[in-house]
């Protein structure tokens, strides 16, 4: 009884490690990424090739972008809502466009004229921009405790 558990286990966890588990390898071609994740909900291009981005918010954390090659082939996938990619948003010098090429469209995009701020939330990072576009301020909320985890502004 106890094999049979463990190799259910092994399945399920190895099949939600990443998206190879669905099928997508490097060199699927694009239109099948985008018939098993759904349509993208941003694309852009960069040094060549297409980024396909797929959010899975409010209730996942993560952004995930298709990587895709000029032939029109998966080259990676990768999950955006880390850590190291908030760390490389720099208050003062990065810009919203750069913000949204880097984490993809957010949750939610709000003006707070008053404070002079446009607020994006890609799910518990807050990344707060002056008028010019330029990230001001970024707050790291944890979850689902909704402490203030981490604080960085000028």
């Amino acid at each position: 009884m106890r094999f049979p558990l463990t190799a259910i286990a092994f399945l399920v966890l190895a099949g939600c490690a990443s998206f190879g588990g669905r099928g997508l390898a490097p060199g699927t071609p694009a239109a099948e990424v985008e018939r098993v994740m759904g349509p993208a909900a941003d694309k852009r291009v960069h040094e060549g090739e297409t980024w396909l981005y797929f959010p899975r918010q409010p209730y996942g954390q993560a952004t995930y972008v298709a990587r895709i090659g000029r032939d029109g082939r998966l080259i990676a996938i990768e999950q955006r809502l880390t850590d190291e990619s908030v760390a490389r948003i720099m208050p003062g010098k990065t810009t919203l466009e750069e913000v949204r090429e880097l984490l993809g469209p957010p949750y939610t995009d709000t003006n707070f004229a008053r404070m002079q701020r446009e607020i994006l939330v890609p799910y518990a990072v807050y990344v707060q921009a002056s008028p010019d576009g330029v990230v001001r301020e970024v707050y790291k909320m944890s979850d689902p405790d909704y402490r203030l985890s981490d604080c960085c502004g000028p």
